[in-house]
């Protein structure tokens, strides 16, 4: 039996780890897409806030909403709990106590990016460093997945760690639909490129591009993209395979019916999407689904974590 304090841990760390990575393709991306673009189309570095969704304590923070201040609080500032250089010490922190069940290769991963991230985040501010620092994050992060699947045995605290890092993705995924798709479907039509750059921008920034062009033949369009994210389940970032990864790990733990009902919600309300949301509509289903994918997390917390010390 998995006790409550292990469970506890390895549930936030792989949250915090997964954030990270996400946090990290996101700002990568979108740094892409702002050099992509031309000179001439202003785009506000405000969007990666609302992803973010702490525009509260990024405000009570800093003076001005620029590039450099958006990108140290989302990288480098200690002060966000969510941003990289928190999430992996956070992450670091709770895994520390598992490791009577953590792998010991995965234990020296998740240590040595700690350690990377310490000394490189301030230097991975600057544009001129931010793509290599960030892709390192990504790639530890996607490293630690070949380090568990080959090495941890199928139990509880697999499954834990499974159901951590799949709320987690699902999570973002919506809030990249939520925030940046939204906006795009709200927009004024464009007959000029800059519109599919930022489509594909959204599809990078999930690690999602090549894998819709192999699934969607024909041009790119933002409904055809929506669509991919939230509902394709051969895709283990959409919206849709996640939660049915979170189903899968919540039916191999004790007590699963106190928990399926949440993922029954979250399913009901993805199947249940019209298939032409515009971008309000998209907006406002996402903010449904991430409130889903909170309830769910609060679930677990109640059935398994309820007086982890």
């Amino acid at each position: 039996m998995l006790l409550s304090r292990v469970a506890d841990s390895l549930f936030w760390g792989a949250r915090y780890l997964e954030r990270a990575g996400a946090t990290a393709r996101v700002v990568r991306t979108y740094t892409e897409v702002i050099v992509d673009l031309p000179t001439t189309l202003s785009l506000s570095w405000e969007p990666l806030l609302a992803i973010a969704g702490d525009r509260v304590a990024f405000d009570a923070g800093y003076d001005r909403a620029g590039e450099s201040e958006i990108v140290t609080f989302l990288v480098a500032d200690t002060g966000n709990r969510g941003s990289i250089a928190a999430s992996v010490a956070a992450s670091r922190e709770n895994l520390r106590t598992t490791r009577e069940v953590f792998p010991r290769e995965a234990w020296q991963t998740v240590n040595d990016l700690h350690l990377y991230v310490v000394s490189h985040a301030e230097g991975g501010v600057d544009r001129r460093g931010r793509s290599r620092f960030l892709s390192r994050v990504i790639a530890v992060v996607q490293q630690l997945d070949g380090v568990l699947t080959s090495t941890m045995t199928r139990d509880e605290a697999y499954e834990m760690w499974r159901l951590g890092q799949a709320i987690e993705r699902a999570d973002m995924t919506t809030r990249v639909l939520g925030v940046r798709a939204a906006a795009l479907l709200s927009s004024p039509d464009d007959v000029d490129a800059n519109r599919g750059v930022q489509w594909m921008g959204i599809l990078r920034s999930l690690s999602a591009l090549q894998m819709y062009q192999l699934a969607t033949r024909g041009p790119m369009s933002g409904p055809s993209v929506v669509r991919f994210l939230l509902l394709d389940t051969r895709f283990p970032r959409s919206v849709a395979a996640c939660v049915q990864r979170v189903r899968d790990a919540v039916e191999r733990l004790p007590h699963a019916a106190a928990m399926l009902p949440g993922v029954d919600a979250v399913e009901a309300m993805l199947h249940t999407l019209p298939a032409d949301l515009d971008g309000a509509a998209l907006d406002a289903a996402m903010d449904a689904v991430e409130a889903g994918l909170a309830g769910i997390s609060d679930l677990v917390a109640a059935t398994f974590f309820r007086g982890a010390a």
